[in-house]
């Protein structure tokens, strides 16, 4: 485990890692307070180089705000295991099934974010009981039917692309990509894309990946679903077409269908989308925090001694029980007692008490 941030950093991400059903390692973390939200893993991410993205920052801040938020790397990109070949839909199913075993939720919302569709569909029919409601955002089933030879023809002209260029100092071929991203992106971000790819993943594992994902179909469960259901996509997304998600929002019943004005797969915290992406998210999972009856911050700081209360606020901060015994000058003995003390009195048990203690801690936040 590790840490992002200081006591006195805020908000700070808690890394972790679960290992899948084949042996590899799957980096995760975690970071806000509410209900948990996890994130199906996209395909270009990098948790440490994410928390401070200027495309991505402001999505994760104000997720954050809202609910407990899980996201990961998918095998073979970012902190998980690199040098991995299998990139099946039944092994990317296997890593979400550890990571949200591993965050220790029995039951959460799942946010399916671009290639994530096919595995959220698969784990949502897969696991019904786990999850309290379904969000698909820029995302699709899968690829649906033969490829038009038009289609085929792009998907080479990338792969020869991501072979020739992705490696490279220069971003010339990555900036291919990054346009289609975020067209309406500053240069600023564009760099941070064109650099999140070189650092993401390796040229050899983003052809294989690909090459895997494109014979994924997940359109044939999506019948299966019976769950509130989000679906939100920007209108003139060049990465994933806005009928991708007509298709989904008609296909899952009771599914409703948010179309944001943007040319952006990425929105960004500048134009108008943003706002309205927010509040659809935090509308849509406002049941699940209403459903969970935490403690104020204030019974929760009654509650607890002032020894307790200076852990608990450490363990708020990032920080595992290690470091808070190096910052507090204590043995790691007393900091595991003192917070099982903190369990015992705000009645948490499992694998779940950490977390649910210091979201009570930081519900009046």
């Amino acid at each position: 485990m590790s840490r992002v941030g200081t006591l006195e950093t805020d908000p700070v991400q808690d890394i972790r890692f679960a290992r899948s059903a084949d042996g590899v390692g799957i980096a995760y973390a975690l970071h806000g307070a509410g209900p948990p939200l996890l994130i199906d893993a996209c395909w270009l991410s990098h948790l440490q180089f994410d928390w401070q993205s200027p495309v991505w920052r402001h999505f994760l801040v104000e997720l954050g705000r809202i609910a407990t938020v899980i996201r990961y790397d998918e095998r073979g990109h970012g902190l998980s295991d690199r040098d991995v070949t299998d990139h099946s839909l039944q092994a990317r199913v296997a890593d979400l099934e550890a990571v949200a075993d591993g965050a220790g939720f029995d039951h959460f919302a799942l946010l399916a974010m671009a290639q994530g569709g096919p595995v959220a569909i698969e784990y949502a029919a897969r696991h019904p009981e786990r999850l309290t409601r379904l969000i698909f955002y820029g995302s699709d089933a899968g690829a649906r039917g033969v490829p038009s030879a038009n289609e085929l023809e792009l998907g080479h002209a990338f792969d020869a692309m991501i072979k020739v260029g992705w490696g490279r100092p220069t971003p010339e071929f990555r900036r291919v990509f990054t346009s289609m991203m975020i067209p309406g992106g500053t240069e600023e971000q564009m760099v941070w894309i064109d650099e999140l790819q070189k650092m993401a993943v390796d040229a050899d594992t983003a052809v294989l990946a690909r090459s895997q994902r494109q014979m994924i179909d997940s359109s044939g469960r999506l019948g299966e679903l019976d769950l509130p259901t989000l679906v939100v996509h920007s209108l003139r997304d060049q990465i994933k077409s806005f009928e991708q998600a007509r298709y989904l929002a008609a296909h899952i019943q009771g599914a409703r269908l948010v179309a944001l004005d943007s040319d952006n797969h990425i929105v960004l915290s500048d134009e108008p989308a943003w706002p309205v992406l927010r509040r659809e998210i935090t509308d849509f999972i406002a049941p699940d925090r209403d459903a969970a009856p935490v403690a104020s911050a204030e019974d929760v700081a009654s509650a607890l001694s002032p020894r307790e209360l200076e852990i608990l606020r450490a363990a708020a901060g990032g920080y595992d029980n290690e470091a808070i015994a190096a910052e507090l000058t204590l043995s790691v003995r007393t900091v595991e007692r003192h917070l099982q003390n903190v369990y015992a009195k705000l009645g948490l048990h499992g694998r779940t008490a950490r977390t649910a203690a210091v979201a009570r801690l930081l519900s009046g936040v």
